[in-house]
């Protein structure tokens, strides 16, 4: 690869400035504060679910890709625990109690459009998912324990990953991984792109979550 800047890199710092503005969404501010009800946390909770059922679907079609395969592994595997959560959170009704938003509604259109048939905007998608919730999922879950007096890990499973007890070390060799593939460089470049199309779309569904949440408080 020469002087070439990683992928992994490449990734790392296009998305930096679309995490950050992530972060700094009201909806999220107000979650991990407490500003929020419980219902209020239960929406986003049922958001991931549509997300990563259909994410998930591509995984386990992508499994058999030679570029990709390698970096699928059950241990990431989240739909179990969201549903375990929305029992928890909205009762044994769950399913017929949720929906998604508009934005969550285009955000899985995406990845029904470029998961399933290109490795490359699986890549994307996958790598700012999982390791966003990697990442940040620690954080998250303790703050949501606090503020709504959640007893152990009861509606927080979502951000426990039992089978990756060093999460640093996870993503490390996850980053490796990517660099051991050759990718071209115009494939390197559409799939930073699609990398901020998946910021974007999750920045929208946070933004359709919080116009939600003050309608509901109006």
């Amino acid at each position: 690869m020469g002087d070439r800047v990683s992928l992994s890199k490449q990734l790392r710092t296009s998305g930096r400035d679309d995490h950050r503005r992530a972060e700094r969404m009201p909806y999220l501010a107000a979650l991990v504060d407490g500003s929020l009800d419980r219902a209020g946390y239960a929406a986003m909770v049922a958001q991931h679910y549509f997300i990563y059922e259909v994410l998930e679907q591509a995984s386990a079609v992508m499994r058999a890709d030679p570029f990709v395969g390698p970096l699928v592994t059950d241990r990431l595997t989240r739909l179990p625990a969201l549903e375990r959560d929305l029992r928890f959170l909205l009762g044994p009704a769950w399913r017929s109690a949720i929906s998604p938003s508009s934005a969550t509604a285009r955000y899985v259109d995406r990845l029904r459009e470029v998961c399933f048939a290109w490795n490359g905007g699986f890549l994307a998608h996958h790598y700012t998912r999982y390791l966003g919730d990697l990442s940040g999922g620690f954080y998250i879950a303790e703050a949501v324990r606090q503020a709504y007096t959640l007893p152990g890990r009861a509606g927080t499973e979502f951000y426990v990953f039992d089978g990756i007890p060093d999460p640093a070390g996870f993503k490390a060799a996850y980053r490796d991984r990517l660099d051991a593939t050759d990718w071209p460089a115009d494939e390197r470049s559409r799939i930073v792109d699609e990398l901020r199309v998946a910021y974007r779309l999750n920045i929208d569904v946070l933004a359709d979550l919080g116009h939600a949440v003050r309608a509901e408080a109006a």
